[in-house]
């Protein structure tokens, strides 16, 4: 059903059109899925399936992410809105196929106006079974005619705002010769740092989880490895790239941060407001998280005009001058390059409102 209330108050309050809770006491699902713009388009984004500590904390989670999943899309010039989905649980303990049954028809239930795809803690091989009971998935295997990992543009599109980022701080494009930090080498990490190696970056990594880590050295014995998040922050870095989860950014890390350039995957890297300013105080150049990591999200997106790689890796290459044009206009503005991207989104936002505040299936 359609909950009004979000924590107490009116969904409204958050900015979000629909929250929708998820439960199927068969299956054991727990899921909400958060639509917060539909002014461009259905809402197009993954589905996280996180062991989340509470109700709460999986409800803040993905407000969030819906909201910066409509601004992603503004920005990378797609007609699709926001919207999120987690399901709570431990994906190595609760998923099964009765369950992302029940979960495809909830997103069934909404009509078009939401597409989900993978996220943290979801697969292909996930969508395809959430595909059978819902005709809105996408991020599909490639078997299927999907997208397959969305991840390989993920890491694509990272690294080109990372060009961009580094063309600001250095007069050129290119991480040639940069020592860069990044922390967490899951799905995207772990190819990002692939493609960092192959253009001549010196790497150093670090991950909670000692089988990822492992899985890098294995591949990449080059790569350097520190004991924490902590020890990669404060080590001499050019470049640091967080692609764990989000809040990467807060005061303490933002201290002692000895990198010229912050650009990675993660979603809401910034910890709290205000972060965006300590980090141009200290001139250290922030590209825009849902700037850089949308190549994911442009990948899936191509599933509906009929999957081509080449021409999504082409749109997820123009992620360089997305980022270039951001990081010109907050220099032109004054502002931190976070404000910049929030109002060139917004402003795409508001113009396609005007004429229509939803989108209702056709």
């Amino acid at each position: 059903m359609t909950d009004p209330y979000v924590g107490g108050v009116f969904a409204r309050h958050t900015g979000h059109e629909q929250v929708v809770y998820c439960f199927d006491e068969t299956s054991g699902l727990k899921a909400i899925i958060a639509l917060y713009s539909t002014a461009l388009g259905p809402g197009l984004g993954g589905t996280r399936f996180y062991p989340y500590a509470s109700e709460d904390d999986a409800l803040a989670d993905v407000l969030n992410l819906s909201k910066q999943m409509a601004y992603k899309a503004a920005l990378a010039g797609l007609d699709l809105g926001g919207g999120k989905a987690v399901i709570i649980g431990d994906p190595k303990q609760h998923k099964s196929e009765a369950l992302l049954l029940a979960y495809g028809r909830f997103v069934q239930s909404l009509g078009g106006r939401y597409l989900t795809a993978c996220d943290v803690g979801t697969y292909p091989q996930d969508m395809d079974i959430v595909a059978r009971e819902s005709d809105f998935v996408t991020g599909r295997s490639r078997k299927y005619g999907g997208a397959g990992d969305s991840s390989v543009l993920t890491s694509f599109g990272v690294f080109h705002g990372m060009r961009a980022a580094a063309e600001v701080v250095w007069g050129v494009p290119s991480v040639r010769g940069r020592r860069v930090g990044v922390s967490g080498v899951g799905k995207v990490g772990r190819q990002l740092v692939g493609q960092l190696l192959g253009h001549g970056a010196r790497v150093v990594v670090s991950d909670v989880d000692p089988d990822a880590v492992a899985a890098v050295s294995a591949r990449h014995p080059e790569v350097d490895v520190v004991a924490d998040n902590e020890a990669l922050v404060g080590s001499d870095l050019d470049i640091f790239s967080p692609c764990a989860l989000g809040g990467a950014l807060n005061d303490e890390v933002v201290k002692i941060l000895s990198a010229r350039v912050v650009c990675g995957a993660a979603n809401n890297q910034l910890g709290h407001d205000g972060v965006e300013k300590m980090l141009a105080e200290r001139g250290i150049v922030y590209a825009p998280d849902y700037c850089v990591n949308s190549g994911g999200l442009i990948q899936v997106a191509d599933e509906r005009a009929g999957f081509s790689f080449e021409r999504a890796q082409t749109r997820a290459a123009g992620i360089f001058d997305t980022t270039r044009s951001v990081l010109r206009q907050a220099s032109i503005d004054s502002v931190p390059p976070s404000v910049a991207a929030d109002r060139i989104a917004e402003r795409r936002m508001a113009e396609a409102g005007r004429s229509r505040s939803v989108w209702l299936p056709r």
